[in-house]
């Protein structure tokens, strides 16, 4: 804390240290400046910025596609995937398409999904329930959050 300089002795004071004159924040009056060595300050800022980066936690959405005349075996692997990715913390859209005339028999593919939601809900929970739009019915299943787990 040197207090108040004037800008030329401030960058004097910096450059006889082998450092740079900083600005910290600029919108006010005097504004705040610090006798640092720049590349030092880059490179802590970059490092910062990279631990913040990961920590954050990204959400991904990966797709389950069916159809409502699905065999029982090949069911049984879209659950099996649904779950692991689940378990990887990403959420499931499952989307069941409909060719052609299939659409007129659309309770079986609503019979399909709820046996499919049945099958899921012990590892997750449901972000959107089903809903047909055009020729496709969807729903999205989110991985059951830690903190839930926990209080219950």
């Amino acid at each position: 804390m040197l207090g108040v300089l004037r800008t030329s002795e401030a960058i004097a004071m910096a450059e006889s240290e082998g450092l740079d004159l900083l600005e910290i924040v600029s919108n006010v009056n005097p504004p705040v400046c610090k006798i640092v060595d720049y590349g030092k300050f880059r490179y802590e800022q970059q490092k910062n910025a990279h631990k913040t980066k990961a920590k954050q936690n990204l959400v991904r959405t990966k797709e389950v596609k069916i159809r409502p005349n699905i065999a029982i075996g090949d069911m049984e692997i879209k659950i099996k995937n649904a779950k692991r990715f689940i378990e990887d913390g990403d959420k499931v859209k499952i989307i069941l398409s409909f060719r052609g005339r299939e659409i007129t028999h659309n309770q079986i593919g609503y019979d399909v999904m709820n046996k499919f939601k049945e099958d899921m809900l012990s590892v997750s929970k449901i972000e959107s329930d089903i809903k047909m739009e055009g020729k496709h019915i969807f729903m999205v299943l989110a991985p059951i959050s830690k903190r839930s787990s926990i209080k219950n």
